[in-house]
């Protein structure tokens, strides 16, 4: 289990300031763990990781020359995406599917993943983010990419993509509206999802410090193969590019989150 790395850092340009993050990249397990109980087209499912998310954050590090960190996990075994006391941190039954190897788990176990897999996941992202604040005298423009499913149960989501967040508007509002430029897309704001969940990756990385950032949400079926992800980094590319060109987005300032107190 200990030579298994739970992250990738993509390096690129500190010094343009901006740094893109994919939580849920990847859908591997250390071989310790086995497949948690579940049989291998599990992890072909979005209880896994997030469809698509790998190959679009590459292209777009590649092709904008910036820093991306990487989850390697499965968001099966702990999801970085959720702070280290939340209850769904490591999930016993996932869209429907049980997972025997997180029921039961010790306390020890617990803590286990969240020693060697989610906190060196932050941790990662912790260096990154201060490098580029170093490097490029600035605070860094964090865009977090993720993918969702184009139903949930049988009800339909007609949004390609959304973009979630909690108070902190500055990256969202330029993202927003460049998104929607265009007119041949449907953008989600807050839906189908809330951007406002405490502690996290957003909220630890960014709200807490007053770092700008947003986090974009693109519908699995358009990117789950290469074509579709050559679409959207050639949509995304020149959008991340000219929000990056913004000083305003790389100013320090601190929101209250509608989560409560920090």
């Amino acid at each position: 289990m200990n030579d298994f790395i739970p992250y990738e850092i993509i390096e690129g340009d500190y010094d343009k300031g901006m740094v893109l993050l994919a939580d849920h990249a990847m859908n591997l397990l250390p071989a310790h763990y086995g497949k948690l109980g579940l049989p291998q087209t599990a992890f072909h499912r979005h209880i896994a990781f997030d469809i698509g998310i790998e190959g679009l954050t590459r292209s777009l590090a590649a092709r904008l020359g910036v820093p991306a960190v990487l989850g390697r996990f499965s968001r099966l075994l702990i999801d970085p995406n959720r702070g280290e006391d939340d209850p769904t941190l490591i999930m016993k039954i996932s869209d429907g599917a049980i997972i025997p190897g997180n029921h039961p788990i010790s306390d020890e176990e617990w803590q286990r993943r969240i020693e060697f897999f989610h906190r060196p996941y932050h941790n990662a992202v912790d260096r990154v983010l201060t490098g580029v604040a170093q490097s490029s005298g600035e605070a860094p423009l964090v865009l977090s990419l993720h993918s969702y499913t184009p139903f949930w149960k049988e009800t339909p989501r007609p949004w390609h993509a959304a973009v979630l967040w909690d108070t902190d508007n500055r990256a969202v509002d330029p993202l927003l509206a460049h998104l929607r430029a265009t007119g041949d897309i449907l953008v989600g704001d807050n839906e189908p999802y809330d951007g406002a969940l405490k502690g996290d990756t957003m909220y630890r990385h960014c709200m807490m410090k007053g770092i700008p950032h947003a986090l974009l949400e693109v519908r699995q079926d358009l990117i789950a193969d290469e074509e579709g992800i050559a679409e959207w980094s050639d949509r995304l590319a020149p959008i991340f590019a000219a929000m990056n060109d913004d000083p305003i987005l790389h100013e320090y300032e601190l929101f209250t989150s509608r989560t409560g107190p920090y």
